[in-house]
């Protein structure tokens, strides 16, 4: 199994095989040869899902387990390299997918096992032409800097060091002049240059690759001309811009195929190159994808291994692609293309983790420090298993002496040595959720759809921020490859939890956050919004209307849809401890625990004309489920006891609903302690039992 990641074992297991040694062509950490699955055109492997699933850490891995045994670069699309422009290049002669095929040549050129340095004389040749096309105002000193950083893709080892730079001032002094000459600057400034290569690399290989530009378009069989058209499509941006970066992909594509074509390339070197793409949904991401995925349909074929990463699902840019699971492709993948482009693309969903993958991280990163037993399944019930969220809190308990995992969050964590302490919670938030739109959510996590956002946001945010923005900003959160959940504007429990809490912390006296409980507590008056109400009311600490309402429909309703009630109302956010009376105050202690255990009954008179052993009863279990569904609190097997001790008891008063209460009696307090959601209970041990009708989830939150 893989060192150092976990449940990734379907990408990188050696016997049998995972997805990665069947794309290269090498057993992961050995320069030891497997047998392809796609020995003639392989799939373009694009890693999708939402922030925190560690697509990032699979390509770091990836790098590492090939690296120095096959050549292999690795690009993060976010970097801010590929932002803009150096301060002294000029826009029309730069893109971030042409600085990308500089850095990723650059990383592919290092030498391998067995083999030397790869060469890039195509690419070299587009990437000049490109560069002179914003030369016609710069220094001799500029000109031979990006000449020489372009020229060192064609160093063939070390024997030959310094040459490129040599040839760089050559070249800067023949652009120069050309610069002052009476002909059009770009003509002269590729002619030097081409002149200059053509002195300076005068093997068959690097001569061959130099006539390459003559197939361009209307190029007319002229290296020259094609190069200076080129260079003229770069400039003008658009979609002359794109055609043009396509045929530098298959420059550096073709100069690829070229080092491994003959007898002695293929003895020497084992295995496909790999080409590694991060943050691919941003530039340079997507003109690399399409520029490789296009050609590939066409039928100019590479043998180069892709694995791109992209946060969503990529529906609208790959809509043809071929969809997996993770471990659907742990053996074979099952790709098969068709005529569309993105066909050619095999999108695989990297899942979230197992409680014992849970388990294992936190053991690892604690290691000798005492933490609860309880702690791996609790963090595994609060992330969801996403891998970000399990490593922060394991190194939050191995930094700070904590036992709640609400402490845990807002405890200072340190990740690096270079950085500053941040509460684990943001330091979270910094990295699962846009930070452009962290204020708006912070707010808008609280809502349930769209018009309860647009409330809220009319109450805690700037006026500037409308329904269209509301709107916009749920497109966002889909394109991120965040979950949806009826009923929540920010489907992901973890995402959400974090929001809250940072609502909840926002200001000293809580004022935010009772505004935004308040809002929507006046926003759903009507009776068959009552749930939403009640859970609002809930997290402000007031209980009395939700026993209430519990308390009254128990003999009448639904069994099925009174317990997705209780479940919804429950799921109510506990940050800070409530006194008697409900209201806020400065102390540390959860009463919910005392309650549900009948602590504080002989203290309770039940409203007049209530049922007083059913009300209390209620009232327990209202408070034991929202205990022990809290994700920030470990579960108490007491608690658990009495849950289900509670439910077994109201099972007696509902004969023809006993299946389904008794069923939660065993399931809610076994999923509690096992640090999973308490989820509608399974009565298919009963099969006669018809009493509850139809499953009607038109109430479900």
């Amino acid at each position: 199994m893989h060192r150092r990641l976990h449940g990734r074992g379907a990408l990188f297991d050696v016997d049998p095989a995972g997805l990665a040694p069947r794309l290269v062509g090498l057993r992961p950490h050995q320069h030891r040869g497997h047998p392809f699955e796609h020995p003639g055109e392989l799939p373009f492997v694009v890693l999708t899902g939402a922030r925190g699933l560690g697509k990032s850490a699979v390509l770091a891995e990836l790098r590492d387990a090939y690296k120095g045994h096959t050549p292999v670069a690795l690009v993060d699309c976010a970097d801010a390299q590929f932002a803009g422009p150096p301060a002294d290049r000029p826009a029309e002669s730069w893109s971030p997918v042409a600085q990308a095929l500089l850095v990723i040549a650059e990383q592919l050129a290092e030498p391998v096992t067995g083999a030397g340095r790869i060469t890039f004389p195509r690419l070299m040749s587009g990437l000049v032409a490109v560069a002179a096309g914003g030369w016609s105002d710069a220094d001799s000193e500029r000109i031979r800097r990006e000449v020489e950083r372009i020229l060192l893709l064609n160093e063939s080892g070390s024997w030959i060091s310094g040459f490129a730079g040599r040839w760089a001032g050559r070249v800067a002094a023949k652009v120069v002049a050309a610069a002052t000459g009476s002909g059009p600057f770009l003509s002269g400034a590729i002619e030097a240059t081409l002149e200059s290569v053509a002195e300076g690399f005068a093997s068959r290989r690097h001569q061959k690759a130099s006539v390459w530009y003559r197939t361009y378009p209307n190029a007319g069989g002229h290296a020259q001309r094609g190069l200076i058209l080129l260079s003229g499509h770069f400039r003008a941006g658009g979609t002359s811009r794109e055609h043009a970066e396509r045929y530098l992909v298959r420059a550096l594509l073709a100069d690829l195929t070229e080092a491994y074509a003959g007898v002695l390339p293929r003895m020497q070197r084992l295995g496909r190159p790999l080409v590694l793409i991060d943050d691919a949904q941003t530039a340079p991401g997507p003109g690399l994808v399409e520029a490789v995925l296009r050609d590939r349909a066409e039928g100019i074929a590479d043998q180069v291994a892709f694995v791109a990463a992209r946060r969503g699902e990529g529906r609208e840019e790959l809509r043809s692609a071929v969809r997996r699971e993770l471990p659907e492709v742990a053996r074979r993948s099952g790709w098969t293309p068709d005529a569309a482009p993105s066909s050619r693309a095999l999108l695989v969903a990297l899942p979230p983790l197992s409680p014992d993958d849970t388990l294992h991280i936190v053991g690892t990163v604690c290691d000798d420090i005492p933490v609860s037993p309880q702690l791996p399944y609790a963090t595994h019930r609060l992330t969801g298993g996403n891998p970000l969220g399990i490593v922060l809190l394991a190194e939050s308990a191995a930094q700070n002496q904590a036992v709640s995992l609400g402490e845990l969050l807002t405890a200072g964590v340190r990740l690096d040595e270079d950085q500053e302490v941040a509460p684990a919670y943001q330091a979270l938030l910094d990295r699962l959720v846009p930070a452009e739109y962290l204020d708006e959510l912070t707010v808008l996590a609280a809502a349930h759809d769209h018009d309860s956002a647009c409330v809220l946001a009319a109450a805690l945010l700037p006026d500037t921020f409308g329904p269209a923005d509301v709107r916009a900003l749920r497109t966002r959160l889909a394109e991120e490859g965040l979950p949806a959940e009826p009923g929540r504007f920010v489907g992901d429990p973890f995402v959400r939890t974090l929001l809250l809490l940072r609502l909840h912390l926002r200001d000293a006296d809580h004022a935010s956050w009772r505004t935004a409980h308040e809002t929507l507590i006046a926003h759903y008056p009507d009776p068959e919004q009552a749930r939403y109400r009640l859970h609002h009311e809930l997290a402000l600490g007031s209980s009395e209307s939700a026993v209430a309402q519990l308390r009254d429909t128990f003999h009448t309703a639904d069994i099925r849809s009174w317990l997705r009630t209780l479940r919804f109302v429950a799921s109510a956010p506990y940050f800070h401890a409530h006194d008697a009376d409900g209201r806020d105050f400065t102390g540390h202690g959860d009463r919910r625990a005392a309650i549900a255990l009948g602590r504080t009954d002989a203290g309770q008179e039940p409203p007049e004309g209530a049922d007083a052993v059913l009300h209390l009863r209620i009232r327990r279990l209202l408070h034991a489920v929202w205990q022990l569904g809290d994700p920030l609190v470990l579960p108490d097997p007491k608690v658990c006891d009495r849950l289900r001790f509670e439910l077994e008891q109201l099972s007696n008063l509902r004969p023809a609903a006993n299946a389904l209460l008794w069923r939660a009696s065993r399931d809610w307090p076994a999923a509690a302690l096992a640090g999973r959601p308490m989820a509608d209970p399974d009565d298919s041990d009963d099969p006669d039992d018809t009493d509850d009708g139809p499953d009607d989830r038109s109430g479900e939150a």
